[in-house]
């Protein structure tokens, strides 16, 4: 027997499956840490992709606005010590900064919201807000070419010098997060957010692709019209470690953080799987079933067509966003919720289009501590209590002889598959 452990909430579960069954396990190549993130750091600051240093774009007495995505605490101290020992170099007190937190519509705000930005002591030297897309301050900047009216945090147009700064990983919308993706959704207004994420619907939009993403490219005007000044991106290695940093202008300290990401995410799969476990990479990733189902493109991925999905998630906050969930169970007609997500767009249908979308392949099981009576409310969903329970109800549909893949940070691979079944 082969014992496989995946993430869940804050421990891992373990599947047994017998040895000839087990197919491959999917995870982010392996890439080393840097021996010193801050140092790593502060020296993509004194050597930035493009552009000036922020020391020399940043005057005594500016105004600083840093918009920041809700990373591990850990992560985003570093990111923030660096970025304030450079401005303070350049003669901007911490009182004039400003830490903007940015909003990922696809992560449960129940979440993440209890989740510290920064440590004590950065908390206390700078002002931190988190942004609220359906603020009545939001400031009009512009329209993209798309259409996009791009509406921004009032903190942000207002500053003297605009920073954005953040991971570069895997997202099944914007490609990769970080960079542009910031200010759009990030710190835009809703109705920003709607027509921005509209643009998803065309079948461009892809985990790891930003090449003529249409929802990226959009992103990429916004923060033009925006007019950020700076760019801190980051890429961690599969422990969520630093790795290497990148800083410049937004599209090209974005554009060479990109190419290492896509070096540690993309991963090479010889053959698709009967049956595929996947975990969005346990707490804070899975939540929800609304956040735990932002990987579910992956597995689609490597599951033959017409077989099933085993999703490894806690989801101690329920099933998380209240239309998704009224989206995914009043119907799995992917032609009549398409037309609603054109008459009247919102997140929670959309996460619902794409999933059912997925669960029509095969079906669905979770693995979570939602009782069954409310999981199997969203439609292609059976719950399971225990991941070996799953096993077993895969192994009645596909056969004892199924081959298994496992994905145990399904956030953060972006498979590439060699054949086709």
């Amino acid at each position: 027997m082969v014992e496989v452990w995946l993430p869940y909430g804050k421990t891992e579960v373990c599947v047994r499956i017998p040895t000839q069954s087990w197919l491959k396990t999917v995870e982010p190549n392996n890439v080393a840490a840097a021996k010193n993130p801050l140092s790593e750091l502060e020296s993509a600051l004194a050597n930035p992709v493009s552009a000036q240093r922020l020391s020399e774009v940043a005057k005594p007495g500016s105004k600083v606005a840093l918009v920041l995505r809700d990373a591990d605490v850990s992560t985003n101290t570093i990111m923030v010590s660096a970025l304030l020992n450079e401005l303070n170099s350049a003669g901007v007190g911490d009182g004039d900064v400003t830490v903007v937190v940015a909003c990922d519509p696809l992560r449960d705000p129940q979440t993440w919201r209890q989740m510290p930005t920064l440590g004590e002591s950065l908390s206390s030297r700078v002002r931190v807000v988190r942004h609220d897309p359906e603020g009545a301050d939001n400031v009009n900047v512009g329209r993209t070419s798309r259409g996009t009216e791009v509406l921004l945090n009032k903190a942000v147009t207002e500053a003297d010098v605009k920073i954005v700064a953040g991971t570069v990983e895997p997202h099944p919308l914007v490609g990769y997060s970080g960079g542009a993706e910031l200010i759009l959704p990030g710190v835009s207004g809703v109705e920003s957010v709607r027509r921005n994420l509209l643009l998803a619907l065309d079948r461009k939009v892809e985990r790891g692709v930003v090449e003529g993403n249409p929802v990226f490219e959009d992103a990429v005007e916004a923060a033009g019209l925006a007019k950020v000044d700076f760019c801190l991106d980051v890429v961690r290695n599969g422990g969520l470690e630093v790795a290497k940093a990148f800083t410049g202008s937004v599209e090209a300290s974005f554009g060479e953080a990109a190419k290492l990401a896509d070096k540690v995410c993309s991963v090479s799969v010889d053959n698709r799987a009967d049956v595929v476990y996947i975990s969005p990479g346990g707490f804070p990733f899975d939540g929800s079933l609304f956040e735990s189902l932002r990987c579910l493109d992956v597995a689609e991925k490597l599951a033959k067509r017409g077989k099933p999905v085993v999703l490894i998630a806690e989801c101690a906050f329920g099933l998380g966003n209240s239309e998704f969930v009224e989206a995914a169970s009043r119907s799995d007609d992917l032609r009549v919720l398409e037309k609603e997500l054109k008459k009247s767009f919102s997140v929670g249908k959309l996460v619902a289009y794409r999933f059912l979308s997925a669960a029509q392949n095969g079906g669905v099981y979770v693995v979570s501590v939602v009782p069954d009576y409310l999981v199997t409310k969203v439609r292609g969903v059976r719950g399971a209590r225990t991941a070996n329970e799953a096993y077993r109800f895969a192994s009645a549909v596909v056969g004892k002889g199924g081959k298994v893949t496992f994905v145990p940070y399904g956030n953060l691979v972006v498979p590439q598959i060699k054949v086709a079944e």
